[in-house]
């Protein structure tokens, strides 16, 4: 489908249809919370019966996310030690038609091993009906762009090297620094000491200078990366390599990929039917620095990768989110990165689906990329810091009006549309009202409550079902407690007995960190889109401590 996917709607009644779909996610949760907190006001007996309703609804979902998020990282764990190379070598063998049958393929110990196995098994099968053999691992190359601003190379350094120790052939990647043209003396010296490092590395290893103040461009992303994947295009076309041999990753700075990476993500991307229409979204997690933040950065960064966890179970619902990959040969037919948005990594995808009107998926990658959790240096600024970061994340609610009006123009069938479309605004309005509701308005009733409700039935037994629904629900908090031990590093700095005892006790203040720093950025969000305050991009501060020292 022929759209441009911009914030700047091109003809007055689509400009119309835009503004109204952007004052929806705001209007419907303000209206939310001030009905809620009116009514607990005015008529705190239907207000009790509304809030029960929604805690035995919070209750059932909060089981459904904790089952698939358990789930999730059980195929996580399943992966954490397979051979993706002799997976690439098996699939080479069978594209060269000298695998004849699909050859068994040798399961690690255990439960976990049998089930990994069986799903390479199910994969190879598939992979020999496909009647677009991919192209042999050995002709795939890996571009990956690292947007750099403000990025110290101390900063950096670490990512580049993990792309050279891991398991996949360097020789087979190239790495770009996409620098923007404003950044400082200092940023620029680092990254020539990076490019003189590594420069004999990789295959190519390339910084390029992206110009400020272009036409059309505003200061995002964005506009950097795609500038750098359209220099790199014109590398790839005169050494005569075919886009759809590239694989291209866009990380974010601090983003350090697992020795096995590159491997999973080539074994994925050959054996993906529709490996042209697909990005592939690993799972983050926050750990190059998490021992250095206070408790309450590392429950709220421990929590967005449970997220990402249970996202990746519904891969017809996936959206990109921050580091991704995708083929060149895609990126190239939709024209890139929006250049003027904020949302980039989750734009991408939206954009790839309604050009190719809906026939685009994302993929989930069980492997893992590490990035650190926003640190300024001091506790407060550390709060300003993640409390701009989730403000930031949660302006992805301006992909809503966007991908609404291509919905709109768009032969997709209804049936997706009405999917994919409640589910982005429901996402965003949930982020911003359900802790509040949880935490502060599902209370009210009691408080003002009268004489007359006071003297009711309903006002004894709604504390008790409320104690009730929220004992329930410290089953899903014990189960995340114990997740959040087995997601954490276990490598690098040996944490004490005592620390990991404060790790569990951190997870109490979920309350608190889910109001002040997701609901509340959340809303800032919506409420900034609803008024038309646009939001320009800030740049996460980030930085290095010393080794084995803590906060």
């Amino acid at each position: 489908m022929n759209f441009r996917y911009s914030r700047f709607a091109g003809r007055p009644r689509e400009r119309f249809l835009e503004r109204c779909f952007e004052v929806l996610p705001g209007l419907t949760s303000w209206t939310f919370l001030i009905s809620m907190t009116v009514l607990s006001i005015a008529k705190p007996r239907i207000a009790a019966v509304c809030i029960i309703i929604f805690d035995f609804y919070w209750l059932l979902r909060l089981f459904y996310l904790t089952l698939f998020l358990s789930l999730s990282y059980f195929r996580l764990a399943a992966e954490e030690n397979t051979d993706w190379n002799f997976r690439i070598k098996v699939l080479d063998d069978l594209i060269r038609g000298r695998g004849g049958d699909v050859p068994g393929v040798p399961a690690n110990p255990g439960i976990k091993g049998a089930l990994s196995a069986w799903i390479c098994q199910k994969e190879l099968l598939r992979h020999q009906i496909q009647k677009n053999p991919p192209p042999l691992s050995g002709d795939i190359f890996h571009l990956v762009i690292v947007p750099l601003i403000k990025e110290s190379a101390e900063v950096v350094e670490p990512g580049i090297r993990s792309y050279a120790e891991g398991k996949f052939p360097a020789e087979q990647i190239l790495v770009v620094l996409a620098l923007e043209e404003r950044a400082s003396t200092v940023i620029r010296e680092g990254v020539r000491r990076l490019k003189k490092k590594f420069g004999d590395t990789f295959r190519e290893f390339e910084v390029v200078m992206h110009p400020s103040n272009l036409s059309g461009e505003a200061r995002v992303k964005g506009a950097n990366v795609t500038y750098a994947a359209k220099q790199m295009r014109e590398y790839f076309k005169n050494h005569d390599i075919d886009l759809g041999r590239v694989i291209v990753s866009c990380f974010d700075a601090d983003t350090v990929v697992s020795p096995n990476y590159f491997a999973c993500l080539t074994y994925n991307f050959m054996v993906c039917p529709k490996r042209y229409r697909a990005s592939f979204q690993p799972i983050p997690v926050y750990h190059n620095n998490i021992w250095e933040v206070p408790g309450f950065a590392r429950v709220l960064e421990i929590g967005a990768s449970f997220f990402q966890l249970t996202e990746a179970t519904q891969p017809e619902k996936l959206v990109t989110f921050s580091s991704h990959s995708m083929s060149f040969k895609a990126l190239d037919e939709i024209g890139y990165w929006p250049v003027d948005m904020i949302s980039d990594d989750s734009a991408i995808f939206w954009k790839a689906f309604l050009h190719y009107d809906g026939d685009y998926r994302t993929v989930p990658l069980y492997a893992t990329l590490s990035m650190d959790v926003a640190d300024a240096g001091s506790w407060w600024k550390t709060t300003l810091n993640i409390y701009r970061q989730k403000r930031r994340w949660a302006w992805g609610v301006e992909n809503f009006p966007i991908v609404m009006r291509g919905f709109m123009k768009s032969k997709i069938d209804f049936t997706k549309k009405i999917t994919l479309g409640f589910k982005l605004f429901e996402i965003h309005v949930a982020w911003a009202t359900w802790p509040i509701i949880l935490a502060v308005v599902g209370w009210l009733p009691g408080h003002f409550a009268g004489r007359e409700f006071e003297n009711s039935v309903l006002y004894y037994t709604a504390p008790r079902i409320t104690e009730i629904i929220f004992n329930l629900a410290s089953v899903s908090l014990v189960v995340s407690i114990i997740l959040s031990y087995c997601l954490l590093p276990k490598r690098k700095i040996k944490v004490s007995l005592f620390h990991k005892i404060a790790h569990a006790l951190e997870w109490l203040c979920i309350p608190l960190v889910a109001i002040f720093l997701s609901a509340i950025p959340a809303l800032d969000a919506q409420t900034r889109l609803m008024m038309g305050k646009r939001m320009e991009f800030w740049v996460t501060d980030k930085r290095r401590q010393r080794p084995g020292v803590r906060s």
